[in-house]
């Protein structure tokens, strides 16, 4: 994605040592190089030049736009080429088996800097298998509605996964495929037309999941007309919007925070149905060349004020304990917008991948894709 309000840190500010970025135990880690495998808007210039700066260790960045890409890439080299990848915490799972990952030693970070509730939910997530961790919680964020409020203006509370497939946005709607299906559910559910137990039934058995689906996907292609533009990584997203002339969409929460940092008429708004939540992470590759390395940006990224720039960079919300202190007005002023008691309380998590959950999931997105 491209960035307009980009923080870089230049000359002597680059250099403003970071407190608490190495343990005792990472003084080996004070040279050399970490591989980095992340999301293409996570770790930005600011960051990789405050991280470089405190410890001498080059960062040598590669990104992926998609879990699927970063799970491929990372399976076709066998779990060898980086050092530390980012995914989401509920695609765990589909690395465990093929032993993509290595199990991480707590004792090597910083694990009090991270929100207690966000360590212990990441583990139903999908973060520990056979009793050994190998992901942190890093970020989190939503996936709910941005829409330009001078054509479509509608109030807070009304705001709904079911607003794109209204007569009025015919042409207007955008979406990810694979997840506008779980918004679509939701908002089915919500009014009694498809029970799913709040699309929890989808992850339950491969018959629930056919049955919940094949409605949802009934339900939108009745309705293709309102189809502007598919997105499947942030870049694509805000094209959306920019390029395509959509007008509403279910996006990522940094596609409708960023957009409205540049314009006001754009609003991200959480439906009443509740945001779809995920979980990104941070873990360490079973064929990592530079373990102490990895551990030393690891405990980086998970210094408040590291972290803070995470926040300010690009919307989404660090698993940082005292993070929001250093994101700066702008983020505190958006967040404030987007989430109060009520749509807090009314979160969806994505759950951890059931072996049948991504291929029949699969299908459905194809039928969509190609109507």
């Amino acid at each position: 994605m491209t960035f307009t309000r980009r923080t870089v840190l230049k000359g002597a500010a680059a250099a403003v040592a970071m407190p608490a970025v190495l343990r005792a135990h990472d003084a080996l880690a004070s040279s050399g190089q970490v591989n980095v495998f992340a999301w293409g808007d996570y770790v930005q210039d600011n960051m990789i030049q405050k991280f470089e700066a405190a410890t001498g260790i080059k960062v040598n960045l590669s990104t992926f736009g998609s879990n699927d890409e970063a799970e491929n890439k990372l399976r076709a080299a066998g779990g060898k080429g980086f050092d530390v990848i980012f995914p989401s915490v509920t695609n765990g799972p589909s690395y465990y088996p093929d032993q993509l990952l290595a199990p991480l030693d707590e004792s090597k970070v910083n694990m009090d800097n991270i929100i207690p509730s966000m360590v212990r939910d990441s583990i139903n997530l999908g973060a520990q298998y056979r009793g050994k961790r190998y992901l942190l919680p890093f970020d989190w964020g939503t996936e709910a509605i941005t829409f330009d409020s001078a054509k479509m203006p509608m109030a807070d509370g009304d705001v709904s996964f079911g607003s794109m497939w209204a007569p009025d946005a015919t042409g207007a709607a955008a979406f990810r495929q694979k997840s506008v299906i779980m918004g679509v559910g939701l908002y089915l559910d919500a009014i009694g037309e498809v029970p799913s137990n709040r699309m929890l039934d989808v992850y339950k058995s491969e018959d629930d999941a056919r049955r919940v689906w094949g409605a949802c996907t009934k339900f939108i292609l009745e309705r293709k007309q309102n189809i502007a533009a598919f997105w499947n990584n942030a870049t694509e997203a805000t094209a959306a919007f920019t390029d395509a002339g959509a007008t509403i969409g279910q996006t990522w929460d940094t596609t409708g925070l960023l957009l409205n940092r540049e314009d006001s008429k754009w609003k991200y708004r959480m439906p009443k149905e509740g945001g779809i939540t995920w979980m990104d992470s941070m873990g360490v590759t079973s064929g990592a060349e530079n373990v102490d390395q990895a551990y030393a940006f690891i405990n980086a990224m998970l210094e408040p004020r590291m972290a803070g720039m995470f926040a300010a960079n690009t919307g989404y919300n660090s698993a940082v304990k005292g993070a929001a202190d250093f994101a700066g007005a702008e983020y505190k002023k958006q967040f404030n917008e987007v989430y109060n008691a009520d749509t807090l309380s009314n979160l969806w998590w994505w759950q951890a991948d059931t072996p049948f959950f991504a291929p029949v999931r699969q299908e459905f997105v194809e039928k969509i894709t190609n109507a």
